[in-house]
This record gives structure tokens, sequence and C-alpha cells, in this order.
């Protein structure tokens, strides 16, 4: 005859080889799909993210600068990135075929008919399963193409005007060529997200263009919108003897019914 606690045991055991099997959890930060985390412990009771059951997303952060590297040399002296410690995400590990660009078909040296121009054109194998169609980029609205973005010689890497090559990591060195304002609102902390420390001068995490916005889709379709649309979260609970949120709704300075 089995022990009467045996089941019980039983029933822990199994428990505990599901929860061990069981697909890790994995949430977006900033754009799904381009911006990926597991979720594991990080200390007692501590997991790096909480997720959203929702939307997927990120809610909070265990440890705000886990992974991160110093923020590249950025040429403006009085800028909000330079009264703290500023750090980013590399980018470079979320694009998936980085790797292969700059070794097996972009060596650095030109192929054979190789365009003299940055007209658009087709493009062929790879590059099909990022840009549908090359020659109607949305980015720019056909004003831009490829070569505008990419550097022509060392394909893992990004280009500024001068030909100088820019890290995956620093894409804010592109974005900026084209988009000035934004660019200028961004690094004075008005646009884009960050995270960490409160104080002025505190450690910050940088959210960098491409953890937000898709730069070779960046109309996202029918919504002509250069961010994806996110589903909201549901309302906070109300305190404890609040029925509504009315007080939220009144404007300010006026009385209460």
């Amino acid at each position: 005859m089995l022990p009467a606690f045996l089941p019980a045991v039983l029933l822990l055991w199994g428990t505990s080889l599901s929860n061990a099997w069981a697909d890790p959890v994995k949430c977006f930060e900033s754009r799904k799909g381009a911006s990926e985390v597991t979720q594991r412990m990080i200390g007692e009771n501590l997991p790096n993210v909480k997720c959203s059951p929702k939307t997927g997303a990120v809610l909070w952060w265990g440890d705000p600068f886990e992974d991160t590297v110093p923020m590249g040399d950025m040429p403006i002296a009085d800028a909000d990135y330079n009264r703290g410690k500023a750090v980013v995400k590399p980018r470079a590990d979320k694009v998936g075929l980085l790797p292969l660009c700059g070794n097996t078909c972009h060596t650095g040296d030109l192929p054979k008919g190789f365009p003299k121009d940055k007209d658009p054109r087709q493009l062929v194998l790879m590059h099909q399963a990022i840009v549908i169609d090359a020659t109607k980029l949305p980015h720019g609205r056909g004003a831009i193409w490829c070569l505008d973005c990419h550097h022509p010689k060392e394909r893992n890497k990004l280009v500024d005007h001068r030909d100088n090559p820019i890290s995956y990591d620093q894409p804010q060195l592109l974005c900026g060529k084209c988009h000035g304002e934004v660019y200028r609102d961004w690094r004075e902390g008005i646009h884009g997200k960050r995270i960490g420390e409160w104080a002025s001068n505190g450690a910050k995490r940088w959210f960098v263009c491409t953890e937000c916005h898709n730069p070779h889709n960046v109309q996202h379709g029918e919504r002509n919108r250069g961010i994806a649309e996110h589903q909201p979260e549901a309302a906070p609970v109300l305190p404890k003897g609040m029925k509504t949120a009315d007080h939220e709704r009144r404007q300010h300075g006026a009385k209460p019914h």
C-alpha cells in the first residue's frame, strides 16, 4: 500500500519538472521583434525584467544597466548625455545577418558590375527578407537608397556624410544626418526613452533610434507613423474606497459636484 503522502510528493516533483522544462519568458523593450529580452533571475526574488501578459512588453527593469556599454563619443559638449553616465545597449547582436554581411558577400572589394551611383535598383537573395522592393524604399519616400545609410565597402557598418563608418550600436550618428531637429531633441532628453537614475547627473540608459523605429519601414503601412502602435495597458486599480476616477477628469481648479 502506497504511503498517503506519496501522491503529493509526485505532484510537486512533476510541477518542478514542468517549470524547469517550460519555455523561457520573452518580452520586448521598445519595438517588438527588434528588442527582445529573456526573463531570468538576477538576485533573490529579483527578475531582470517584468513582462506584460497583455502586450508582451517590458513593464519594469530589475537592473536597467544590464548588458549596456558606454555611449559612443558625441560631439556636443553641453548635451544632456554629458551631464552624467550615459550607456546604451548594443544593437549589433539584434541584426541576425550582420556577421555574414562583411565576411561572406561584402568583403570590402567591390564585386563586378557594382553600381557606380546610388540610384535605386532591385536587390536579390538575403536582402529581400529585409526590403521587399528596394526600388520603393519606404524610408525617405524614395528620396534615399540603401547606400545612403550603409557603408559601401564595410557592409557591417553604417556611414556618415564623409564616408566614415558608424557602428550599428550608435545609429543616432547616422539618423542625425537627416533628422536634425529630432536628433537635437533626443540628445537633450526630450525625444525618446531613457531609464535609470532620476538625477540630471545620474546614470541613464539611452534608447537609440532603431530600438523604437524600424529603419526599413518607418511608415508602418497605412498608419503612416514613425513608430509601431502598442496596445495600452489596463488602467491601474483605484485606491481603496474610491469608486471612480472622475477626479482625474475634472479641469484644474473646477469644484467637485
